[in-house]
């Protein structure tokens, strides 16, 4: 599979830019970087057969690279010029996508939907119900002390 995909990393750099460095990332992949306009590719094995994690992102002043702005598992088996076009999709993709900065996520954080996934969001000073009735219950607990030191 390392080969497989080594090779599969070469043809597809040749395919898609004339200038470029193929190399190998820790975790088993590669990466395909285009210097001349700023973006990267990540091939890393999926741990199926003939399957591989695409990513892509950019490329920061300085040469470090900022987290993936788009993904897609692919296909090995279909052929270079298929591949190709899906990293040229995914590219455009990220080259749509808002040129603020980029943040990072966590390992285990993935994108948000837009409904009901994030925290909500309040405006003004308010408490909520439960706060309330953790004072009542406070309030509560310090007078029935303050009443029993007082009857003793």
């Amino acid at each position: 599979m390392d080969t497989q995909l080594r090779e599969t990393a070469t043809e597809l750099a040749n395919v898609l830019w004339r200038e470029h460095t193929v190399y190998r990332e820790r975790g088993g992949g590669f990466v395909i970087r285009g210097e001349h306009i700023q973006r990267w590719i990540s091939l890393t094995p999926t741990g199926r057969r003939n399957e591989a994690l695409v990513r892509v992102g950019r490329i920061l002043e300085g040469g470090t690279t900022a987290p993936a702005r788009s993904e897609q598992i692919v296909s090995l088996s279909a052929g270079t010029s298929e591949l190709a076009a899906a990293c040229r999709r995914l590219l455009a993709d990220a080259a749509a996508g808002p040129s603020g900065p980029v943040r990072a996520q966590s390992a285990g954080q993935g994108r948000r939907g837009s409904k009901g996934s994030g925290p909500r969001k309040v405006k003004g000073r308010h408490t909520s119900f439960t706060s309330w009735v953790v004072i009542v219950c406070v309030v509560g607990v310090v007078g029935l002390l303050a009443y029993a030191s007082t009857t003793r």
